[in-house]
C-alpha cells in the first residue's frame, strides 16, 4: 500500500519481486483509510476484501529521482519509487498494463518490477520462512487466521 494522500493507494502483489528479471502482477484495488494500515485480522466471507489479513512489511517510501508527483506518474501509468522498508528496499516501478483494455477487471492490472541497484537479489524467495511473518505482529498468516495472541516483540539491552 503507498499512501499518496490521505489514504493509501493499494495493489495486491504475489509474490514480491527482489530480482529485477522477476515481474509480479499486482491488482489495483480501491483506496483504504489510513487507519487500515495497522489492521491484522480476519474480514468475514462476504464483505469486501475477505479473508485473513497480514501487515507483511512497512517503511516509508518516495518517488525516484526527479519524477512527476505521485499523482501524475498514476495517471501515466508508471509509478517509480524507492521503498525503505524494512524487508523490501530500493527501486521499485509500478507499469499499468491495463490500461486500454475493454475489460474493467484487466485495467485494474499493474505490473510491479524490482529496478536492478544495492538491494536487488536474485536469489530472493518470499516463501523463505524467515520472511512469512507480520511486520506488526510477528505471526505467520496462518498463525493470524487461527486467532493466535501476538508474538512479544524482542528488544535490545541499552
Amino acid at each position: 500500500m503507498i499512501s499518496a494522500w490521505k489514504s493509501l493507494g493499494c495493489w495486491f502483489p504475489g509474490p514480491y519481486p527482489k530480482a529485477p528479471a522477476d515481474k509480479r502482477l499486482a491488482m489495483m484495488t480501491e483506496d483504504h483509510p489510513l487507519e487500515y494500515a495497522g489492521f491484522e485480522g480476519i474480514i468475514p466471507e462476504g464483505e469486501y476484501g475477505a479473508g485473513t489479513v497480514m501487515v507483511w512489511d512497512a517503511g516509508t517510501y518516495e518517488p525516484s529521482g526527479i519524477e512527476p508527483p505521485v499523482g501524475k506518474q498514476l495517471a501515466r501509468g508508471e509509478l517509480k519509487v524507492t521503498l525503505h522498508g524494512k524487508k523490501l528496499e530500493g527501486g521499485f516501478v509500478l507499469i499499468h498494463t491495463g490500461k486500454r483494455s475493454m475489460n474493467p477487471s484487466q485495467r485494474r492490472r499493474w505490473l510491479l518490477i524490482k529496478h536492478r541497484d544495492e538491494y536487488a537479489d536474485d536469489s530472493f524467495n518470499v516463501q523463505n520462512p524467515e520472511l512469512d511473518h507480520s511486520f506488526l505482529s510477528g505471526r505467520t498468516l496462518q498463525e493470524i487466521a487461527r486467532g493466535k495472541p501476538t508474538r512479544k516483540r524482542k528488544t535490545r539491552a541499552a
